[in-house]
């Protein structure tokens, strides 16, 4: 019994000594990779909407809400094309001011960004023309034209008549006198103005052209056929106006008399 006894308690220590020197020997199993090494393993999927055919790329209509011209739209459209790649799909619905778009997401998104950083109110001015006549230093009379317009934008104004001017004749019924038909053209006399303005910061670049016409009292002989003679003076002009400063433009002088035209403008900023 004691000797048995002995022999099992030496087993079990040499079985407890066995297991501890093999968890000491045993090699370390590998670490586990990181996740995101384990992500980059694997392909991804591969989406329907690639460059170069994105043909099954979205679309998005995207509208100009402050465009008054077509050429706002065209430059809003021009500048959208040279910044996005040229697979990309973009076209101009000009009578919905609306811009067509088909590209990636990243694409659609950058497009909406830039439309809205373009698409902005634009301010409205006031230009008081105020064009005097004289006779040396002697003040004839003054006369204001009043226009309001956008940046950007180009207005015409016309004040004044049509004058008929005979262009030639024809016989409606043989020789009579009766049958002769006279035709007509009509020529604009009066005032015109021919204006863009430009927003820089605070001030503002104008461009006009202003055009003074009359009919002379004396006719010129043409062939024996009596004709009106048209007098016209122009003044074409660049300048950088400030708010609420006139500024004059400069004179003109009217054919066959002693007098002249001042032309000045007065732009002020409408809320």
């Amino acid at each position: 019994m004691k000797f048995a006894r002995i022999s099992f308690t030496l087993t079990l220590a040499m079985a407890l000594s066995a297991s501890i020197a093999f968890a000491q020997t045993a090699p370390a199993t590998a670490p586990a990779k990181p996740a995101s090494d384990a992500a980059a393993s694997k392909p991804a999927p591969e989406s329907p909407c690639a460059r170069p055919n994105t043909e099954l790329c979205p679309e998005r209509t995207i509208y100009l809400n402050n465009v008054s011209q077509q050429s706002d739209a065209n430059e809003d459209i021009t500048m959208l094309r040279n910044m996005l790649p040229p697979n990309d799909k973009i076209y101009l619905v000009a009578n919905q001011n609306a811009v067509f778009v088909r590209a990636t997401p990243e694409d659609l998104a950058f497009a909406q960004k830039l439309l809205s950083d373009l698409d902005r109110p634009k301010k409205n001015y006031r230009l008081t023309y105020t064009v005097s006549e004289k006779d040396g230093t002697k003040l004839i009379s003054t006369e204001h034209f009043v226009m309001v317009m956008a940046s950007g934008q180009t207005t015409t104004l016309k004040q004044g008549s049509k004058f008929p001017v005979a262009t030639g004749s024809y016989s409606a019924g043989g020789s009579n006198s009766a049958g002769v038909q006279t035709q007509f053209t009509y020529i604009d006399v009066g005032m015109n103005f021919d204006v863009t303005l430009t927003e820089m910061g605070n001030n503002a670049m104008l461009k006009s052209a202003v055009e003074q016409s009359s009919v002379a009292p004396e006719k010129s002989d043409v062939a024996g056929v009596q004709e009106p003679i048209i007098r016209q003076s122009s003044l074409k002009s660049t300048s950088l106006l400030v708010p609420g400063k006139s500024q004059i433009l400069g004179s003109m002088g009217i054919l066959g008399s002693t007098t002249h035209l001042d032309v000045e403008v007065l732009m002020e900023p409408l809320p």
